[in-house]
């Protein structure tokens, strides 16, 4: 394991914005740092998304927002759908 690349999708530029905004900043930050390493690593909430088929994965920033990701383990890269609130 080690060494993904972290890409933002489209999706999500909107999230990032209010992220940098807020207190996440940080949180946020810590959680790109683990998913270069190893996006499946047992942290920060992390849980595969139903339906299992689709190969989503998240990790909590807070009790309300979340990092949605998918990981392409054959280009080493990990693709960031959304990183605000699921409930908005």
């Amino acid at each position: 394991m080690g060494n993904y690349s972290v890409l933002i999708k489209n999706s999500a530029k909107n999230d990032l914005k209010k992220i940098k905004k807020s207190l996440l900043k940080e949180q946020f930050s810590k959680i790109i740092e683990v998913l270069k390493i190893n996006p499946y690593e047992a942290s920060q909430s992390f849980e595969m998304l139903q339906p299992k088929h689709s190969a989503r994965y998240s990790r909590r920033l807070n009790h309300q927002h979340r990092v949605v990701y998918t990981v392409d383990d054959e280009k080493r890269e990990v693709y960031i759908f959304s990183a605000w609130s699921h409930y908005e």
